[in-house]
């Protein structure tokens, strides 16, 4: 199974590094059907849209409905949002509301894309 998990990884890694631009492998958990976790979920399909529109994949987790990804996770808060590709793999709490930070979060922010297209690589993790 594991195996299965690094093989899905390394197609996506690859089919993204080919098109030349990041493909974005997401993950949100949330907590049954709350304001907050409406409030993530609308937030960040929001901020995808806008700044990954046909690059992202974002798979959403009931962590009610699916114990089991919660743990393997090992997600002790909800809404959480797992970016797992790009690497590094990145973890945000909260309803996501805060778009800036979000955008820092997912190395998204203005001066992320800015010098990456000057060829200097991320900016340091905040």
């Amino acid at each position: 199974m594991k195996r299965k998990r690094e093989d899905h990884a390394a197609e996506l890694a690859k089919a993204a590094k080919g098109r030349g631009r990041e493909h974005y492998v997401l993950r949100l958990f949330v907590a049954g059907i709350t304001p907050r976790s409406e409030r993530a979920i609308r937030s960040i399909k929001e901020i995808c849209d806008r700044r990954l529109a046909g690059r992202y994949e974002l798979e959403i987790v009931d962590v009610y409905q699916q114990p089991d990804a919660v743990r393997k996770e090992e997600i002790i808060v909800a809404p959480t949002l797992v970016k797992k590709l790009p690497l590094p793999l990145r973890r945000l709490i909260g309803d996501m509301s805060n778009e800036q930070k979000v955008l820092v979060g997912l190395n998204l922010s203005e001066s992320h894309e800015r010098k990456a297209q000057d060829g200097q690589g991320p900016a340091a993790r905040v």
